[in-house]
Order: C-alpha cells, then sequence, then structure tokens
C-alpha cells in the first residue's frame, strides 16, 4: 500500500506529464498550422552547420549532464547525513 507521500508524489508526476503533453500537442498543431501557411524557404548554407549537435542530440547530452549531476548532489547528500547521524549504539553526550 502506497504511503501518502508516495501518493501525492506520483499525482504530482501524473499532473506534470499530462501537462507536458498537452503543450506538446499545442506545439504539434502550431508548427502545423506555420508550415501549411508559409511559402517552402530556401536552403540555408550555414558554415559549420554539419558539426553543430542535432537538436536531439542536444537534448539527449543535456539530460545526461543533469542526470549525472543530480546523482552527484544526491550523493552528497546521503554522505552529509551520514557525517549528521552518530554510528549505532552511540550515546549522545550529556
Amino acid at each position: 500500500m502506497p504511503s501518502t507521500q508516495q501518493e501525492v508524489q506520483d499525482e504530482i508526476l501524473n499532473t506534470v506529464r499530462k501537462s507536458q503533453e498537452t503543450v506538446v500537442e499545442a506545439i504539434k498543431s502550431w508548427v502545423e498550422t506555420v508550415q501549411s501557411v508559409t511559402p517552402k524557404l530556401p536552403s540555408l548554407n550555414v558554415p559549420l552547420a554539419d558539426k553543430l549537435p542535432k537538436p536531439e542530440e542536444f537534448v539527449a547530452n543535456a539530460y545526461d549532464f543533469a542526470e549525472k549531476l543530480l546523482a552527484g548532489q544526491r550523493k552528497f547528500a546521503e554522505d552529509v547525513m551520514k557525517a549528521l547521524t552518530p554510528p549505532a549504539g552511540d550515546k549522545a553526550s550529556k
């Protein structure tokens, strides 16, 4: 049986996911509308464009970095909590 904290977290994550889906659908609709009313633009030759990361690579790299950063922050917080918690069996001094 999930805890109240877990239920609240699940509800928040579900709400965020639904909001994200709504935004993605709105963007898709907007892009389709804009593409249908704008003329085709000529191809642009941007120097070194082939050296730039593709948008999906950029997103993947950014999230990989954020994941590593968050994992490091979690370890740091866990280490701080361990340092603040006396070993089992130790009595606090009077």
